[in-house]
């Protein structure tokens, strides 16, 4: 199984090969989750001609660290960032989507390195000091960012993230309806992969037949 050192200890990551991709994920789960949770996710963009890249963030899954602690989130987009470089050996361009605590990592991520991306998914989007922190990064950069979010998310409000979100040139929010915080694993989660896909295509200039 596949190593990197960490910023705290040995890090776990899972790479869906897919021969003849057009473009790459690189994912960041939630608190509580691990790798093994996306293979469905994995497989639901690989259908669509998308490779995917994801780690166990630390004290999560394989990786070392405490286990049911958050962890620091800039350790989080440091580990991130290491994926990254890994997954920009194949020449892909490159979408970081990141769910709940792995979607602030990814924009933490971003805050330095958005230019390393064709565009960012958030799914589950918290409410922390990182989102507000991150907007002018994002608006500056013009990079393209989707959110899809549960209407009815209770763990992470939809109204922060709404009013969030409008302030973000170039970003777009879905909405799901009857959906709670875990997206990829709620019984609309083939919606959400569409949804994915088609913007991954979009941002990444690969939309196929």
């Amino acid at each position: 199984m596949p190593f990197f050192p960490g910023a705290t200890g040995q890090v776990h990551y899972r790479h869906w090969n897919l021969r003849g991709a057009h473009a790459a994920v690189v994912f960041a789960h939630g608190m509580g989750q691990h790798t093994g949770h996306y293979h469905r996710f994995a497989a639901g963009l690989a259908s669509d001609g998308i490779a995917m890249w994801g780690l166990d963030l630390a004290g999560h899954g394989l990786s070392e660290g405490i286990p049911g602690r958050a962890g620091d989130v800039a350790d989080h987009a440091r580990d991130l960032s290491t994926l990254v470089e890994l997954a920009e050996e194949e020449g892909l361009p490159l979408v970081l989507m990141g769910h709940s605590l792995g979607a602030a990592s990814a924009l933490t991520l971003l805050r330095s390195a958005a230019d390393r991306f064709t565009g960012a998914v958030l799914c589950g989007t918290p409410r922390t000091a990182t989102i507000p922190a991150t907007a002018d990064v994002l608006d500056r950069s013009g990079l393209p960012v989707l959110v899809v979010h549960g209407a009815d998310d209770r763990l992470a409000p939809i109204d922060p993230v709404r009013a969030w979100a409008a302030t973000v040139r170039g970003l777009r929010i879905l909405e799901y309806p009857d959906a709670g915080h875990d997206l990829l694993h709620e019984p609309g989660h083939r919606a959400v992969t569409h949804d994915v896909a088609d913007f991954v295509h979009r941002v990444a200039g690969s939309r196929h037949e």
